[in-house]
């Protein structure tokens, strides 16, 4: 009884602050449906996104980051940095200070927190939470994602909290998210129970007590559906039917409360979408490598395509692991440490981008150059190839359907906004991505981006910046080759407003 009186005093010391600040007079809402391919968006599939993207503006050239992987770019959406800066280097990560011998995943916010108390912090990056704070702004998260995803958009809660039918943080906010949602509801597929749970806690929790200056809502489909059941199937259809009509509740609602006209609204993705051929198991290809260590296990840890060396550095036997797999037609580009560059993801010149293994490309090419990456990062690889339903884009990775290669299908996500502060019935080509959101939401709320920051603001997308067309775009292809010349792997980038963004690799064998 106690602890039950506590709680609810703190609750209610919670509302009545949170009741004396008043609404923003601009909000800034983030959706990330998950899994979003830009070509799942149109009139037919989901006619409420469409008709936002028609009165506002569509990014047509829209990138993921690298891997292209869920925990991996919510740890962007929210630092607006690549993985060489906030440290979240894939879904599964090696952290050998919370576990030697094993990837941990980090779907699982219990991992985060492992990871968290072993290494004394999650992200070596600051969040826009945390950024928020100083200027006596509020970022709430909302979600129907994993709890680890949902953790990364707001670990700290150095502001607002986080809502997922999982858990809530602050205790005070879980308090009030139970008195007024009610329990949360089991997963379904689609999984749209919880996606409405995502929407009614935004609606009734955030614009309701809270207030947020900033909102992220994170609806789990298609992701989760296509996994199951693959692209163009008639559930994954059905999912992304259910995510637009939430979509298009979000709006009503906005409309109804007259905040639609003081609402940027931004809708995307954390990664686009393949149909696997399960062809790579990239664990058994390097396991001939690894040596015992003296508690009887290996010390080569595989972390979904990141190769570790629990021994240390060991150049000759990463070299012998590259020359394996670039014999492996299911293998796709070979990331390894770089030997030149600025360590900030900008190679001086073509010849930089070449990894410290001939053949392979610099962990800068892919933003992954930091103290916790592995000594070599795999991709899957791709073709254009269609699925049964007629889906363009296969990838050689395990499982029915899903993303983390650097095939365009898994690189090119979806980016539309409309609001106060967004052209109207306008399309870019120029190119963006999710490290570009974080810096874009600070522009809005006059604040500069912070300097560990190496994403941009979109101001070509803001009715008071220049024109699409007046940004000059340049398109550079960066090409290795193994020594016998039979592997042959080019990295497609492109480069605007002084930012060079990753297309899409490709490798050719003979």
């Amino acid at each position: 009884m106690k602890r039950l009186l506590a709680a609810a005093t703190i609750a209610l010391a919670f509302v009545t602050g949170l009741r004396a600040q008043q609404p923003p007079a601009r909000t800034e809402l983030v959706i990330v449906v998950d899994g979003l391919r830009p070509d799942y968006v149109t009139p037919e599939v989901m006619p409420r996104l469409y008709r936002l993207g028609q009165r506002g503006i569509v990014f047509r050239s829209h990138h993921s980051v690298f891997p292209t992987v869920t925990r991996v770019n919510a740890s962007s959406f929210v630092t607006g940095a690549y993985p060489e800066t906030h440290g979240l280097m894939g879904n599964t990560i090696y952290s050998p200070k919370a576990n030697a011998t094993k990837g941990l995943d980090t779907g699982e916010r219990a991992n985060l927190e492992s990871v968290e108390r072993a290494d004394g912090v999650l992200l070596t990056a600051p969040t826009l939470s945390e950024i928020l704070k100083p200027a006596g702004k509020t970022l709430l998260a909302v979600s129907s994602g994993s709890s680890g995803s949902a953790y990364l958009l707001n670990h700290t809660q150095a502001t607002g909290g986080i809502v997922h039918y999982d858990f809530a943080k602050p205790q005070a906010l879980a308090v009030r998210a139970l008195a007024l949602l009610g329990p949360p509801p089991a997963h379904a597929t689609p999984n749209d129970p919880q996606n409405q749970y995502a929407i009614d806690a935004y609606l009734k929790v955030g614009l309701g007590e809270v207030h947020p200056d900033v909102t992220f809502m994170w609806l789990n489909d298609p992701d989760g559906t296509a996994h199951a059941n693959g692209i163009g199937a008639e559930l994954t259809l059905k999912s992304l039917s259910l995510v637009d009509a939430g979509i298009g509740r979000v709006e009503d609602a906005l409309r109804a409360r007259g905040l639609l006209d003081r609402t940027n609204i931004i809708v995307t993705s954390d990664h686009g979408f393949s149909t696997h051929t399960r062809e790579l198991r990239l664990a058994a290809l390097v396991d001939s490598f690894a040596r015992p260590v003296p508690d009887g296990s290996k010390d080569i840890v595989v972390a979904e395509g990141s190769i570790n060396l629990r021994s240390g550095r060991d150049p000759a036997r990463v070299a012998a692991i590259v020359a394996a797999l670039q014999k492996r037609p299911e293998v796709g580009a070979i990331f390894t440490r770089p030997v030149a560059g600025d360590g900030r993801g900008e190679p001086r010149s073509a010849q930089d981008s070449e990894g410290a293994v001939t053949g392979t490309l610099s962990f800068d090419v892919a933003r992954w150059n930091h103290a916790r990456a592995g000594e070599i990062l795999v991709s899957a690889n791709w073709t254009n190839d269609k699925n049964d339903a007629g889906w363009p884009g296969k990838t050689t990775d395990g499982g029915v359907a899903g993303h983390g290669t650097s095939s365009p299908y898994d690189i090119h996500n979806t980016l539309i906004a409309a609001g106060p502060d967004f052209r109207e019935h306008a399309v870019s080509d120029v190119p963006t991505a999710n490290v570009d959101i974080a810096p874009t939401l600070l522009h809005l709320m006059g604040m500069k981006p912070a300097p560990t920051m190496t994403g941009r603001v979109i101001e070509e997308g803001l009715r008071t910046g220049p024109s699409p067309a007046s940004v000059r775009v340049e398109r550079v292809d960066q090409t290795v080759k193994s020594p016998d010349g039979a592997y042959e792997l080019t990295a497609h980038v492109s480069i605007a407003a002084g930012k060079r963004y990753l297309d899409s690799t490709n490798v050719v064998r003979r």
